[in-house]
Formats: structure tokens, sequence, C-alpha cells
């Protein structure tokens, strides 16, 4: 077998690394074409992200139990802590008994001037009487005075009764709204979920004391969901909160979320120290956040994870056109179609 000398491989190896570099500005060339934006189109690296809740207790009270843990899927009204209320609920015996004596005690006062209104209605009668008497010439004028004083006491004595009756009935009503605040005080110590969103951190633990406001789990919301991107000063200025825009991620860059452009910041988030030229205020870098639809959000609650990179597209002009790769849309039932 002939022995290929040293020149010629040399000269392959050569023509092989060539052929690689071609290869590989060729290929570099096609998916910078590929991936070109038309004008009026920006785009910027970003991450799903979603809004946080703190789930926190109003008063001081210990941790009973935690019914979540760190990851699990959430909704509105599910309850996830429940804290140690027998001191309260100590206190809701009280009040329920301060009802039942107050409750009691205008009962009393009813039955007082049930008593007094027919005391008044048999002095009434015995006025009656000693006037026709008198009039007859057969009843002496003492006898009606007394008939008449004990009319007028009787009258008193119901003017006292009401007024009791009124404070009576009062003392009810503070009875039963001191009650009621203090089941409001064991119905708020069970804490439950405010949106549909994921367990991000778990705070507490059984048996912790937790002061006023003091946090016991922190949930990301799901139906909040967004992504944000930084763009020059040159492409901020041009961008409308409103405008369309587009989201991918980057384990399925070909489909698409269709959202709106919900924030453009008015202060640059990269500044340099001392802007003098206009190299350096191209370098500016504004904040622009890129709201999901709801109705997308709820229907892939399940399935969304905040953290996740991708790029965020937005229209600096009406009239621009997505490029097909962005019109692959992510839909939820009954919304609109892929474009």
């Amino acid at each position: 077998m002939a022995k290929i000398s040293k020149k010629k491989l040399i000269k392959w190896i050569a023509l092989g690394g060539g052929a690689v570099v071609v290869a590989i500005v060729v290929v570099s060339f096609v998916v910078k074409r590929k991936n070109k934006l038309p004008e009026g189109i920006a785009s910027g690296n970003g991450r799903i992200e979603g809004k946080l809740v703190d789930v926190s207790a109003k008063e001081p009270l210990r941790v009973k139990q935690i019914l979540v843990d760190e990851g699990a899927l959430v909704r509105p009204g599910q309850v996830l802590v429940r804290m140690d209320t027998n001191t309260l609920e100590a206190e809701l015996a009280s009040a329920n008994a301060s009802v039942a004596e107050a409750q009691e005690r205008l009962a009393v006062s009813h039955a007082g001037i049930v008593k007094q209104k027919s005391a008044i209605g048999l002095a009434g009668t015995q006025v009656e009487r000693s006037e026709n008497l008198v009039r007859q010439h057969a009843g002496s004028q003492q006898d009606l005075d007394v008939r008449r004083n004990q009319l007028d006491s009787s009258r008193a004595s119901l003017s006292e009764v009401q007024a009791s009756l009124r404070t009576s009935e009062q003392g009810v009503q503070v009875a039963k709204e001191n009650a009621a605040a203090i089941q409001t005080r064991i119905d708020d110590a069970t804490l439950t979920s405010p949106v549909t969103g994921r367990v991000l951190y778990r705070l507490a633990e059984p048996g912790e004391v937790l002061a006023a406001g003091g946090k016991a789990l922190t949930l990301v919301n799901l139906e909040d969901v967004y992504m944000e991107i930084f763009l020059p000063s040159e492409q901020a200025a041009r961008l409308k909160v409103g405008a369309e825009a587009r989201i991918t991620v980057d384990f399925e860059p070909n489909r698409a979320v269709a959202g709106t452009v919900s924030f453009v910041s008015p202060e640059a988030q990269f500044t340099p120290k001392q802007v003098e030229t206009k190299n350096e205020r191209e370098k500016l870098m504004f904040r622009v956040k890129i709201q999901v639809p709801k109705e997308i959000a709820t229907h892939y609650v399940e399935r969304i994870k905040t953290g996740v990179r991708g790029v965020g597209y937005v229209k600096l002009k009406d009239s621009a056109v997505w490029p097909a790769r962005l019109q692959n849309l992510v839909t939820a039932p009954g919304g609109p179609v892929a474009e």
C-alpha cells in the first residue's frame, strides 16, 4: 500500500478544515437570516415570572397545621394553614355567655313593660270610677287624688322600664358584635389561598408563634404571569403600552404566546455614571413587561413554571408583521386561533 506523503496529508487536513469552516459560516448565516426580525419588531431575553403573594397571620398566634409543601399547586379558598385558636375560643365562649345574659335582661325588660302597661290600665280604670263617684257625690276627692297619683306613678315606671329596654337592646347588640368580632378572628386564623398559584416558600412550621403579619407561606400567582425584557432607549422610546407582544421559551422555541406590553419603565435600569455622548446614551436599557393573557395562564396553570428562560418580542410599529415562527400560537379552548 502506497504511503501518503506528509505534504499531501497536510494539504488534505487543510482542505477538510476549510470545508468545515465554510459549513459553519453557511449554517450560521442561514440561522441568523432565519431568526432575523422584521423591521418594527424588537426582542430581549427574559424569564417567566409571576407576582408573589404572602400568606400571613393577622394576629400573634401559634401555628397548628401547615397543610401544603413547597411546590404544591393551590386554588383560591383552599385551606393552607391553621393557627391555634384555643385562647380565642375561650374568649368566644365568654362572649356568648354575655350575649345570653344580655338577652335575659332584655326579656326581663319586655316583661316589665307588659306589667307596667297592665298597671297603667288598671290605674286608669280606677281613676275613671273615682271620678264618676265624685261627680255623683258618692266618693271622696281624696280617694280620686290617690288613684291619680297611682296612675302617674305607673306611667313613670313604664318610662323607666322602656329606658331599661333600650339599654338592654343595646347591651344585646354590643354583646353580639363582640362575639362576632371574636368569631371573625377565629375564622381569620384559618389561612386560605387568595389565588391560583404554587407554593414557592414554606416559611414556618407547626409550633412556631407568628407575629401579627408574620408570613407562613409565599405563593406565586400563576394567573398573573409575565416576562420582563430590557430594550435600549431608542427602541423603548418607540414602544407603546398595550402594544402586541410574543413570548417564547427556550425548551419550545417554535411556539409563541401572544401577550401585550403592560409596562415600560420611565427610568433606565442600566445607567452609566455620566451620560455625555450618544454612544453612552445608547447603552441605557429600559425594563419592559409583557403580560400573558389570564385565560392562557389559567388553562395551562399546571404546566407554568416561573424562572423558565426565553425571549420576549414586541411590536414597535403597529404595521409590523410577525415572522412565521411567532405565528404558531399557544391558545386556550375558546381563545383566538393561531395566525
